[in-house]
């Protein structure tokens, strides 16, 4: 592969570890930049999705800078965030740190870990998300796999990615802006364009809308369904365990 941080099999982890150390510090400027604002319209409309309850206990999986566990805990749930970037965790708790003030909250925490083995029991969860990073694991299906796992019976599952749109014509515009005009925000502003590329190449090889409404049916979800965001270039998943 021509993207450095992009390389399937074994090195997949440690390649994706690498991009996001790169880009930390700016992750959450550049995401604002690039989709005009819409990322964080779109987590709200995922936590809205997610029908929260007043003590709800959810798991955000690949949480990254936080920003789907802050929405999920102003909407009244026990979030606990986990992602194995040491670099994108430490923004995420630096932000806790400047919402909550002075004292933890005890209802939100930040944890490294692994979203293929996730380190929790069974049936433990009430909403499981993940947002961006279904996409990036070496292996999505397991990681999939284990997010129906640890949710209970009647938890609600959601997934906010890219997408491919079912438009011919959209989707080549959609995958040439990704291939050519993404890289040069991440050029400009994280003067690191090879990392922004891996959205286009990681995109390629993900089987998007269709491939993951069907793996949620074969993992026994119910009331599944899928809203496309921009013409199905972006999408959320939703199922019901």
């Amino acid at each position: 592969m021509s993207n450095k941080f992009y390389q399937p099999g074994t090195q997949r982890a440690a390649k994706v570890g690498d991009l996001f150390a790169a880009i930390a510090p700016r992750y959450d400027l550049i995401n604002d930049l690039q989709s005009l604002g819409l990322h964080r319209r779109w987590k709200q409309l995922l936590v809205q999705m997610a029908g929260v309850k007043p003590g709800d206990n959810a798991l955000d999986v690949c949480c990254g800078t936080g920003d789907i566990s802050f929405a999920l805990r102003a909407a009244g749930a026990c979030v606990t965030g986990i992602d194995f970037s040491a670099a994108m965790l430490d923004v995420a708790r630096e932000r806790a740190k400047k919402l909550g003030g002075p004292q933890p909250d005890p209802t939100l925490q930040f944890l490294r870990a692994d979203a293929l083995r996730i380190p929790f029991l069974d049936a433990s969860f009430d909403i499981v998300t993940v947002g961006y990073g279904l996409r990036n694991l070496s292996n999505w299906e397991l990681g999939l796999e284990e997010m129906a796992r640890v949710a209970r019976p009647g938890a609600r599952l959601l997934i906010l990615d890219f997408g491919k749109p079912e438009n011919k014509i959209w989707r080549t515009m959609d995958f040439a802006a990704l291939k050519f005009l993404v890289p040069i925000f991440g050029r400009v502003f994280a003067k690191n364009a090879d990392a922004y590329a891996y959205i286009y190449e990681s995109l390629r090889d993900y089987p998007a809308q269709k491939g993951v409404a069907a793996k949620m049916e074969s993992l026994h979800c119910r009331d599944i369904r899928v809203q496309n965001l921009l013409g199905g270039a972006m999408s959320i998943h939703f199922g019901r365990m």
